[in-house]
């Protein structure tokens, strides 16, 4: 199983940030992030995720860091794909005071023409990203196709993918008809933009909104509307459309009672409230995710010359979905991890 859209390197804690990650980039030293990070990267694994895209939030590039150290065998973890610093418009994802302008660093890479791009998306894979993660909107002014389409050329010119975080219509609109590898949460993506998504081969990672955030946050219930308008119902116009969707719960909270590896995976109850058949579900949390991540040459399949990435469950998933939420073996390259 995969997860395409997380972020291992950054824990909020819902009573101390209020719900604003803001808060936790802002009181979590990048070492303490990484050790998270090691955390959380194994149980993703023990959960069933043999590979894992983290698409930034990870301070001064600490899941790279992670990466390395799973690569080397020196900790347990999943086959981790890392973007680095996000790139966006000035001011990223946060609102700035002027007097106040360097509290969005490291976290996110401002850059607002194309030599900005250029150098946001080089110093990126010179410190060791193999994603690039673009915010197209989040502030009044966002990047145009033509930057997008520039961003593109720049990451894929080098074999990196470039995913798309588009959190309103125009922003999904341009990330579409840019031609994106992926359109992150595409909360008010409309029908237009799916179909050129389709058409574009542009997959789309919706992000569920669960009661349990919800429930920590002190707010229970205050999901609920969340999540029929900007998940279920965007997840049943893509899957109507044709459109490609991929696993990705933008989980960014753990507690010693919910691991990180459990709170993705029970995300799949989001999934099954949309309806949709039981294998567009399986296929966005392994094929689907497999082609995303690039690593469709050498995992995903289970076939002579792949890698031995395999996970068990009780039931047959194509009858009962919400059986991955108990995975009983793990083996990632050939190696055991989990045996019940």
């Amino acid at each position: 199983m995969m997860d395409a859209h997380s972020h291992l390197c950054m824990n909020t804690q819902h009573k101390r940030d209020g719900g604003s990650y803001y808060f936790t980039t802002l009181l979590d030293s990048n070492a303490k992030r990484a050790i998270q990070g090691a955390v959380n990267a194994k149980s993703m694994l023990e959960y069933g995720f043999t590979s894992v895209r983290d698409v930034g939030n990870e301070g001064n590039y600490a899941c790279v860091e992670v990466r390395r150290m799973i690569q080397s065998g020196e900790i347990d973890g999943p086959t981790f794909i890392t973007a680095g610093r996000i790139i966006a418009p000035y001011g990223g994802q946060f609102a700035l005071q002027p007097d106040k302008q360097n509290l969005a660093e490291p976290e996110y890479f401002f850059a607002d023409t194309r030599d900005e791009i250029k150098k946001a998306i080089r110093q990126n894979l010179h410190y060791g990203a193999t994603v690039i993660k673009l915010v197209i909107d989040d502030q009044r002014y966002i990047y145009s196709v033509d930057d997008i389409k520039f961003a593109i050329e720049e990451a894929h010119a080098v074999g990196v993918k470039l995913a798309a975080h588009a959190w309103t219509a125009a922003g999904a609109l341009n990330a579409a008809k840019a031609g994106v590898d992926s359109i992150e949460h595409a909360v008010a993506i409309t029908d237009e933009a799916l179909a050129i998504a389709k058409k574009n081969n542009v997959s789309i990672t919706p992000i569920p909104f669960t009661e349990r955030d919800a429930v920590l946050s002190g707010n229970p219930g205050g999901n609920k509307e969340a999540n029929e308008q900007m998940f279920i119902d965007p997840v049943r116009r893509a899957h109507k459309a044709g459109v490609t969707m991929v696993w990705g719960p933008d989980v960014i909270y753990n507690t010693q009672e919910f691991p990180r590896g459990k709170v993705s995976i029970d995300t799949v109850d989001e999934w099954k409230m949309t309806g949709i058949p039981n294998l567009i579900i399986l296929q966005a949390l392994t094929t689907n995710a497999a082609k995303l991540l690039g690593i469709e040459k050498t995992r995903g399949w289970i076939k002579p010359g792949f890698r031995a990435d395999i996970v068990a469950v009780r039931d047959n998933p194509l009858e009962k979905i919400e059986t991955v939420k108990d995975v009983v073996f793990v083996m990632r390259n050939g190696k055991v991890y989990k045996r019940q």
